[in-house]
C-alpha cells in the first residue's frame, strides 16, 4: 500500500493528558524534579500523530514511530493539563512526517518533528515470528 493513496498533508490531531506523578521525570529517577518527563511528552506527540492518520487507514494497517527530533522547552508540573498537537506535513510511499507540540495553556513546553512508518500488521507480524 502506498501512504500516498489515503494520507494528505494538513491531517491533524489533539490529545490532552493531565500530568500525574507517575508521568513525572522524578517517578523514573528519584532525585529529579516532579515535572513531566520527555519521553511521555514524546508518548503523548506520537500518540497524536497516529490518531491523526489511523482513521484513513485500511483495516489491518497501522502506523509505527520510526524517528524523533523533539526539544523539551519548559516544564509541566504536577496538575496541569498538557495538550499535544500533530499535524501531517510530509507523505512518502511508506512514511508520514508530522510537525508535533505540547502546550500547557497557551506556553509552548516542547515542539518539533516526528515520523511514522506505515505497516501492513499480518505481514509485520510473520516477519517478526521468522
Amino acid at each position: 500500500m502506498d501512504a500516498r493513496d489515503v494520507i494528505t498533508v494538513g491531517l491533524s490531531a489533539e490529545r490532552e493528558i493531565t500530568v500525574t506523578p507517575e508521568l513525572t521525570v522524578r517517578h523514573f529517577v528519584d532525585y529529579m524534579p516532579p515535572v513531566f518527563a520527555t519521553p511521555m511528552m514524546i508518548l503523548e506527540m506520537e500518540m497524536a500523530s497516529g490518531e491523526a492518520i489511523h482513521p484513513r487507514l485500511p483495516q489491518g494497517w497501522v502506523t509505527v514511530g520510526t524517528g524523533v527530533d523533539i526539544r523539551h522547552l519548559q516544564p509541566a508540573l504536577v496538575g496541569q493539563v498538557v495538550r499535544s498537537t500533530s499535524k501531517v506535513i510530509s507523505v512518502d510511499q511508506r512514511s508520514i512526517g508530522f510537525e508535533v507540540a505540547c502546550w500547557v495553556g497557551t506556553r509552548k513546553i516542547g515542539d518539533g518533528k516526528h515520523l511514522r512508518g506505515l505497516i501492513d500488521v499480518e505481514a509485520f507480524t510473520k516477519r517478526l515470528m521468522g
